[in-house]
């Protein structure tokens, strides 16, 4: 969350206007007679609502800057465009390069990992969207429609500015701006035991062998981050409800196919039976479409469906359904 040296207003390369010279003619800097405005939804912490605001910031426009570089200017100089003085936005990120998951916010509307999402790419695809993107179904707004909101219609941008809007996560609690906490993700994938058994405290030699097969079946399954995305956009997962979502089905799956973590399959399988198991998911997709690792979550599902439908008819019992 905190602002790199680079990203000072003062400092050399950081989006302020350089003397041109030989040495520096190639160099990346910013067009200083082109801005663009981030558009932040802010609320100051869960229990005061009535913090819950909307403020822009100007941010010089540099090739390749993704989302994450433009907080950490905001945060170098917390200034809107109306010259108001505020405190420095609150986020969330960790490895900027789409391994941690922890950046996830709305982004124009739609749920996505802040590191990877560029501000070229993001204006290019509103424009030939005929304006901001519209909001995933089952992404909720925190706050109800007023003016100003992303529920209602939004003032045009000054001809030299493009506008980009963040959001908060809706489907996980807010801790303050953009930051949201992703607890019950983590808890629901302690409740799947989302790992592979096994007493790391001494060498137990080379594990079971695992087939080519089953290695290209599991492999895009491992390349969870946990970012909730897929949580965000879908319609079924509610801050009310148990429901578990498609990054845990999926990582049961992927758990009760390996030749060691299949030893907790039972306890697996009891959960996806229960309250807010497999059997709550409305098969809408909207996770699939948003998944950064383009998981094949609804095939997990529909595997770990199968299972449920087998083990409650008698056609098999846990420790024979393969999953």
């Amino acid at each position: 969350m905190n602002p790199t040296v680079t990203d000072s207003p003062s400092s050399p390369g950081n989006g302020q206007p350089q003397p041109a010279s030989p040495s520096s003619a190639t160099s990346v800097t910013a067009t200083p007679d082109r801005t663009i405005r981030i558009r932040i939804r802010r609320q100051d912490s869960p229990d005061r609502p009535d913090t819950a605001r909307w403020e822009e910031f100007a941010v010089p426009r540099r090739p390749q800057m993704n989302i994450i570089s433009c907080l950490q200017y905001i945060a170098a100089r917390p200034v809107t465009v109306e010259g108001k003085s505020t405190t420095t936005p609150v986020w969330d990120s960790g490895c900027l390069e789409e391994v941690c998951g922890a950046c996830t916010m709305i982004i124009n509307g739609k749920v996505r990992q802040s590191c990877s999402a560029l501000v070229d790419k993001l204006l290019e695809d509103a424009r030939h969207r005929g304006g901001r993107a519209t909001r995933v179904p089952g992404s909720g707004s925190r706050v109800p429609a007023v003016a100003g909101s992303a529920a209602s219609p939004e003032p045009e941008p000054e001809s030299d500015d493009d506008v980009i809007t963040l959001e908060p996560m809706s489907k996980f609690p807010l801790v303050r701006d953009l930051f949201v906490d992703r607890s019950r993700l983590f808890n629901d994938l302690k409740r799947v035991k989302a790992w592979v058994p096994i007493d790391g405290t001494y060498d137990l030699g080379p594990g079971p062998a695992i087939s080519e097969q089953l290695q290209e079946e599991r492999y895009p399954l491992s390349r969870c981050i946990s970012c909730g995305c897929c949580l965000e956009a879908c319609p079924q997962y509610t801050p009310v409800n148990q429901f578990v979502g498609a990054a845990v089905i999926s990582q049961v799956r992927l758990f009760n196919d390996h030749p060691t973590g299949k030893a907790l399959k039972d306890e697996r399988l009891d959960v996806m039976m229960d309250e807010g198991g497999v059997a709550d998911c409305g098969k809408a997709g909207n996770c699939v479409e948003v998944c950064p690792k383009d998981i094949p979550l609804l095939e997990s599902i529909a595997r770990c469906n199968a299972r449920r439908r087998s083990i409650r008819s008698g056609g098999s019992s846990r420790s024979d359904a393969h999953a």
